[in-house]
């Protein structure tokens, strides 16, 4: 009699744990729905896996309720814009964001931009390119950060304007030069 309570009970885990396997699948998968290719997918599974810890973090009471919201309203505002530029552009690919409110600005710029002079696209620091605020309980300022070659490329043109500023050109003579020639004097 006891083995067949243990069968049963067996067998009832063993229900109960595929129905939990096949609901989280579920869950999953309505949670990066199939409209988005696998780097866009894998950079929302990315944010939830981080909402997920920070739920954790908070459930053991590791972390205040100012910091809890702080980051749950970061992460929201990132997926925003990561669905927004993935709707937009139909393209499965995703710069680095970077996400700051206000006052944490000075944690991405040595001196930073005045929110109210930030234009959508415009580059800064060579580093980073403003995608526009999500309100997010908080107003979040994102970012994405140029990759190495796009830098590089930035601080070539920059180079070469400077260079090509300095440089005068044959129509206008440089400072130190003369802007009329002596005549030449013919001797008999």
């Amino acid at each position: 009699m006891r083995s067949k309570r243990f069968g049963l009970v067996w067998l009832l885990a063993l229900v109960f744990a595929a129905g939990a396997v096949e609901a989280s699948a579920q869950r999953r998968q309505q949670r990066a729905p199939s409209e988005f290719g696998p780097i866009v997918s894998a950079y929302l599974s990315y944010l939830e896996n981080e909402q997920e810890v920070v739920d954790d973090r908070a459930s053991r009471h590791e972390v205040n309720r100012a910091y809890y919201i702080k980051n749950s309203n970061r992460i929201r505002a990132l997926r925003q814009m990561a669905l927004k530029i993935a709707r937009e552009t139909d393209n499965d690919y995703l710069p680095e964001f970077e996400a700051a409110t206000r006052d944490e600005l000075g944690s991405l710029f040595e001196t930073p931009p005045k929110v109210t002079e930030l234009r959508v696209g415009e580059v800064y620091n060579n580093t980073f390119r403003f995608l526009g605020p999500v309100r997010s309980g908080d107003v979040y300022y994102i970012f994405a950060r140029l990759d190495p070659y796009e830098q590089a490329e930035l601080m070539e043109k920059e180079k070469q304007t400077k260079s090509a500023q300095e440089t005068p050109t044959e129509d206008a003579p440089a400072d130190d030069q003369a802007t009329s020639r002596p005549r030449r004097v013919a001797t008999p």
